[in-house]
């Protein structure tokens, strides 16, 4: 039964190991040709990751959330925008090394919005891609290119900041203690693993293989031991509201 639960909660994993699986058996040549790309992707994410996990850890810690909120909130208006699409423009490595850091500013006080322009400008505005582009291509090819894909960037984070909202957003922490009048699990996100029933059996309790909160009133004391508890959490699942 821990396997069949284990495996319902990585179902995109066993889906690879499944595909992997038939690959090898009807066609393994190209299967072994997968598996050395694939294991590229993951020594290059070996190696970045860490890197990244730190310098976020370390903006994290010395890194005011006033300033944040200043110059990427919502109130930061178009100066925020400017400062979102320098920031995506001059940030190295691949786009999936921007999903920590993002994570982060969301979780200080940035706005959907900016955060939209950030990830984007990673991907698809960096420096270094814009002077190749310009040599192999032409100024004029890159200049119009830049513009429409600023416009289109523009556009798409507005649309998403429209629909997006932060409390759709798992671990955005933005409530601050004068409003918080409880704990709440999604349960989409929850993993089932368990660990906030472990560190507090009681606030938390598992059921139906996933948590749920049990305590009903909220102290001072309370608020401050449960945000660890909530930043351990995997899935970041745990919010107050």
């Amino acid at each position: 039964m821990k396997i069949l639960e284990l495996m319902r909660r990585n179902k995109l994993l066993v889906f690879v190991f499944v595909a992997y699986a038939f690959l090898f058996s009807v066609m393994p040549d190209k299967a072994y040709m997968s598996v050395n790309n694939s294991m590229y992707y993951v020594i290059e994410m070996l190696e970045i990751m860490p890197v990244i996990f730190v310098l976020t850890a370390i903006i994290e810690t010395w890194v005011p959330k006033e300033v944040i909120i200043k110059g990427f909130g919502k109130e930061a208006g178009i100066k925020g925008g400017i400062l979102s699409f320098i920031l995506g423009s001059i940030s190295a490595g691949p786009i999936y090394a921007a999903f920590p850091v993002c994570k982060m500013l969301l979780k200080k006080g940035a706005s959907i919005g900016n955060i939209v322009i950030i990830m984007s400008a990673w991907a698809v505005i960096k420096v270094p891609m814009l002077a190749n582009e310009s040599k192999f291509l032409g100024m004029q090819f890159m200049a119009i290119r830049w513009i429409l894909t600023v416009i289109s960037i523009i556009a798409m984070s507005l649309i998403v900041a429209s629909i997006v909202k932060e409390k759709d957003i798992p671990g955005s922490g933005t409530v601050g203690p004068e409003h918080i009048t409880g704990v709440a699990v999604n349960r989409s996100y929850c993993l089932g693993c368990g660990l906030c029933a472990n560190l507090s059996p009681d606030d938390f309790e598992m059921a139906e293989g996933k948590a749920r909160w049990i305590n009903g009133t909220l102290e001072d004391d309370d608020i401050f031991r449960l945000r660890t508890v909530m930043g351990k959490c995997p899935a970041k699942a745990i919010d107050f509201n």
